[in-house]
Formats: structure tokens, C-alpha cells, sequence
């Protein structure tokens, strides 16, 4: 895994993607457009919520994620 340059090609799944910012190493990009409000995944798991739209190549982070690990609010309660 390496960073990626904003302008970079890379290939995941047979998907080309081209990076529309830089991503920092062991960041995600998107591969599909999202739509804000929708479930964004990893590795086939949903992370968290896309905050605003997010389009193929651009970095997925903290500024248009909210992120549903970790947060006790969001836990299941089972009642």
C-alpha cells in the first residue's frame, strides 16, 4: 500500500481509478460515487456514513465520512 497522488491511476478489482486529491497511505478512495446520506464500505463492511457526495478517486475521510465505529450512540441495545 503506498500514498497516492492526486493525478495517480490505480487499479483495484479491475476498476481504474485516478486519484482526485492525494490520498495519504492507508487512507481510502473512493472507487464509486457515493451519495451523501448514503452507507459507505470497506472491505465490504459499512464504516459509516458519507456526509456529503463523494465521488470516484476522491480521498474518503473525516471530512466527508462520519464514521459509525466506535460510536456508542449508534450501538445496538437490543431492547
Amino acid at each position: 500500500m503506498a500514498a497516492a497522488a492526486k493525478g495517480d491511476s490505480l487499479e483495484h478489482d479491475g476498476i481504474m481509478i485516478t486519484a482526485a486529491n492525494d490520498v495519504p497511505v492507508y487512507h481510502k478512495i473512493a472507487k464509486v460515487f457515493v451519495k451523501a446520506g448514503d452507507e459507505v464500505y470497506k472491505y465490504g463492511e459499512p464504516i459509516g456514513t458519507a456526509s456529503k457526495d463523494i465521488h470516484p478517486g476522491e480521498h474518503v475521510h473525516v471530512h466527508n465520512l462520519e464514521s459509525a465505529r466506535g460510536r456508542g450512540d449508534k450501538r445496538q441495545t437490543g431492547n
